[in-house]
C-alpha cells in the first residue's frame, strides 16, 4: 500500500497506521419497507451506542442520530441490529452504521434495515451510498448482495498529531 501524500518530516506527526475502505453506490438495490424496523430516537442513543461498541461498525457518537434517520430492531426490548444515514450529499444518502449484535446474526437483519433506509432514500428522488472497510469481508460481501457496487477505493492514514509546546513571552 502506498501513501501518495506525508505530512512534512520536520512538522512532527506519526503515522499511526492505514486503512483501505471502499465507496459502494447502489446498482439495483431491492428497496422494501420492514414491518419490524422502528424508527430509533434521542431516548434510544443509550442502546445504540451500547451495540455500536459491541460490534464497531465505525464511527458513531451520542449526536449521531440527528444526521438522519436511524432504524432499528429490538429482540425482547433489547436493540439487536441498527442502521442509519449519515452524509448528505446532493443527490445522495450515505448509510451507515450498519451493525448487528453477534448473537443475532445470520438472520437478515442488516440486509433488512439497508434495504428499508434505501427505499426511504429512493421515495426522496436520492440514491443510497456507503462506506466499508476492504477487511470487512461479511459486509463487503451483504452489500453487493444486496446490489451495492463498488465506485472507489480509499487509503485512510491516522496520524498523531504533535503536541505544540507553549512558548513563554520573552521579558
Amino acid at each position: 500500500m502506498s501513501i501518495s501524500a506525508r505530512p512534512p518530516e520536520d512538522a512532527g506527526w506519526e503515522i499511526r497506521g492505514t486503512s483501505t475502505a471502499f465507496q459502494l453506490i447502489d446498482g439495483k438495490v431491492p428497496a422494501a419497507l420492514d414491518s419490524e424496523a422502528i424508527v430509533l430516537t434521542v431516548a434510544d442513543v443509550p442502546d445504540m451506542i451500547d451495540l455500536v461498541s459491541r460490534t464497531e461498525p465505525g464511527p458513531f457518537r451520542p449526536r449521531t442520530i440527528e444526521l438522519g434517520t436511524y432504524l432499528g430492531i429490538r429482540q425482547h426490548g433489547r436493540l439487536v441490529a441498527m442502521a442509519g444515514e449519515r452524509l448528505h450529499p446532493p443527490g445522495w444518502t450515505e448509510i451507515s452504521a450498519v451493525c448487528t449484535d453477534p448473537a443475532h446474526r445470520g438472520r437478515g437483519y442488516a440486509a433488512r434495515l439497508v434495504r428499508a433506509l434505501a427505499a426511504a432514500i429512493y421515495d426522496r428522488g436520492e440514491r443510497p451510498f456507503l462506506h466499508t472497510m476492504a477487511t470487512n469481508t461479511p459486509a463487503n460481501r451483504l452489500f453487493t448482495s444486496l446490489g451495492f457496487v463498488r465506485r472507489k477505493e480509499n487509503t485512510t492514514v491516522s496520524l498523531r498529531v504533535p503536541v505544540k509546546k507553549e512558548r513563554l513571552p520573552r521579558s
